[in-house]
């Protein structure tokens, strides 16, 4: 590549993120196709379109590089999810952010990433850790803070939020998701997870409700 060539590639860096994107792009195609120890960083500039010069310029790292599609990939998707109802009773309203969570959770590019993470996170614990603290744990912190508001109004009796809120995560998972994650199911309709939610959310109602 040519010196005036690479460095306006590097200058994209200041184009609004433009170039960052499209490595990331091309990097999150690699990744799910070839897992994180079968993906290069050669691949990844191949399919991104740009020099290795370029990609080393935003990525140090093949990990850091995966870390970083982890917190694009989680961070606007946890925000939405986190937006509770505010209309209705408490059933309604946890019930509702059930049904919004393990829709996505159950997404077919949702769960690629997730098992890519399994498959990494013994060698790259810092990959791991990135995936539970944008997903999960964001998702647990903001669901507990709603469960602490619901309780000072007298709607639960929550004598551990954060400890509710897992517990409240992993009901409405119920068989649904980890059918799902190992491949026992290709699909689940989203009837099966209304009713998976519901059942998750009466049994939390019946231990912290009122």
């Amino acid at each position: 590549m040519e010196a005036d060539t690479f460095e306006s590639e590097v200058n994209g860096r200041h184009d609004g993120g433009a170039k960052r994107r499209q490595i990331m792009d091309g990097a999150r195609t690699v990744f799910l196709a070839a897992g994180f120890d079968g993906a290069s960083m050669n691949d990844v500039a191949r399919s991104a379109g740009v020099s290795k010069g370029t990609l080393y310029a935003y990525f140090n790292s093949k990990d850091e590089l995966f870390v970083a599609i982890i917190r694009a990939e989680y961070a606007q998707a946890a925000e939405r999810l986190c937006r509770f109802k505010r209309e209705g009773d408490v059933k309604e309203m946890l019930t509702d952010f059930g049904v919004r969570l393990i829709g996505r959770m159950t997404e077919p590019a949702t769960l690629a990433l997730a098992r890519v993470v399994v498959a990494a996170a013994e060698k790259f614990p810092n990959v791991g850790r990135t995936f539970y603290e944008s997903g999960p744990l964001y998702g647990a912190t903001r669901l507990a803070d709603e469960l602490s508001v619901l309780e000072r109004a007298g709607a639960l009796k929550v004598p551990d939020p954060e400890r509710a809120a897992w517990q409240l995560m992993d009901l409405c998972q119920s068989y649904v998701y980890k059918r799902l994650l190992f491949g026992v199911v290709d699909s689940v309709k989203p009837e099966e997870i209304e009713a998976a939610v519901n059942a998750g959310v009466e049994v939390f109602l019946k231990a912290y409700g009122v």
